[in-house]
């Protein structure tokens, strides 16, 4: 598109910030990186009305990036409960303790040395960049590739290197240099109240007249992606085992989803079985070899939708005979204490549905 195009994209988009743009979040308008980076963070995967309360609660317990480094990781885990994406809470901390030590406290300053933080990528680097310092940055993420793809009707998929390489090029060249925090908050707005994904305000729209794909009748059609997202299914059958009001749980570990996280005694099939299958498997008695116990129950199935993963699971309800065995990897914890450790959603869920039943396993 010709540079009279561009300018007209940026000048309106400014525009609408200023004088339509109503969206309120606590974070908009903030120059504290460390705020910023903690918003951002919390969004990633995460929609806004969703982060919102974590963000304050964590602006609430940790005011500032030294209080977070000192922080226990359990607590940490513990407040960041239910957001997923484990991994972002992991490299926030760790990114937290680098700046207490390698920078003395004090959030890095530019483009690079905000980038090599552990966590960080080339967007939220370019967040912090202009909205806390005004460098001269342009933000993409899935807000302004739609827009751009739209509006200047970008075939190239978005999610190839070509496509990449593309979109960072155009949204470099649209920046306005001496706005660069308004200009960036102004397109994620844009992207997520009238350039929606699904019902977009084309009709409304300020950018709609020299819009291509809005001229052209391609709007659902744009931004194209190359990836079909394969999604994996999992069985988990959680161990439920009871002596003298402790249960065995375990923080996980590895590589595998919701690490640092806790949870129960774990048998996972490659489907669905019934309980008399469950008992039955190589599984189950290698997990539980030798133990006693009677079936106290067996719950409905939990469904937790992760990117990549489906995770079905049920809850098996043991209670122990005789003394309590070692079982290796796990510790036993008093019931009542349950709430001090964080787990998956989809454990906490389980476990607030028995509370509001007023009952425990």
């Amino acid at each position: 598109m010709k540079r009279a195009g561009k300018a007209f994209f940026t000048d309106n988009l400014l525009t609408w910030n200023r004088e339509i743009n109503t969206r309120t979040m606590p974070w908009k308008g903030e120059k504290d990186p460390y705020r910023i980076w903690l918003s951002e963070i919390i969004l990633q995967q995460t929609r806004v009305e969703q982060g919102w309360p974590y963000y304050e609660r964590f602006i609430q317990a940790y005011p500032t990036v030294a209080h977070l480094a000192q922080a226990h990781d359990d607590e940490v885990f513990r407040l960041w409960q239910g957001l997923g994406y484990y991994a972002r809470c992991r490299n926030m901390l760790a990114a937290a303790r680098e700046i207490a030590t390698r920078y003395h406290g004090v959030f890095p300053n530019t483009y690079d040395a905000i980038l090599a933080l552990k966590g960080i990528g080339a967007y939220t680097a370019a967040a912090i960049a202009s909205f806390a310092y005004g460098l001269p940055h342009a933000v993409l993420d899935g807000n302004v590739y739609r827009v751009l793809a739209r509006y200047f009707g970008v075939q190239t998929p978005s999610d190839s290197t070509a496509g990449k390489k593309e979109f960072t090029q155009l949204a470099g060249e649209l920046l306005d240099k001496k706005q660069a925090g308004p200009y960036n908050q102004a397109i994620m707005d844009f992207g997520a109240v009238v350039c929606k994904p699904q019902a977009p305000e084309c009709p409304t729209c300020p950018l709609s007249t020299q819009c291509l794909a809005y001229n052209t009748d391609r709007v659902d059609q744009l931004p194209v992606k190359t990836k079909k997202l394969v999604i994996r299914q999992r069985h988990f059958y959680y161990i439920i085992l009871i002596y003298n009001n402790q249960v065995y749980i375990r923080k996980r570990a590895g590589k595998d989803i919701w690490q640092n996280l806790h949870e129960f005694i774990l048998v996972e099939t490659p489907g669905p079985v019934t309980l008399a299958e469950l008992q039955a498997s190589e599984a189950f008695r290698h997990t539980l070899p030798g133990v006693q116990f009677e079936v106290e129950g067996l719950s409905e199935q939990y469904k937790q939708q992760l990117t990549h993963q489906t995770i079905f699971a049920r809850f098996l309800t043991l209670k122990g005979k005789g003394r309590a065995p070692k079982l290796e990897g796990y510790q036993l914890v008093p019931r009542s204490l349950l709430n001090d450790y964080a787990f998956p959603k989809t454990i906490v869920s389980y476990l607030e549905q028995q509370t509001t039943g007023l009952t425990l396993f």
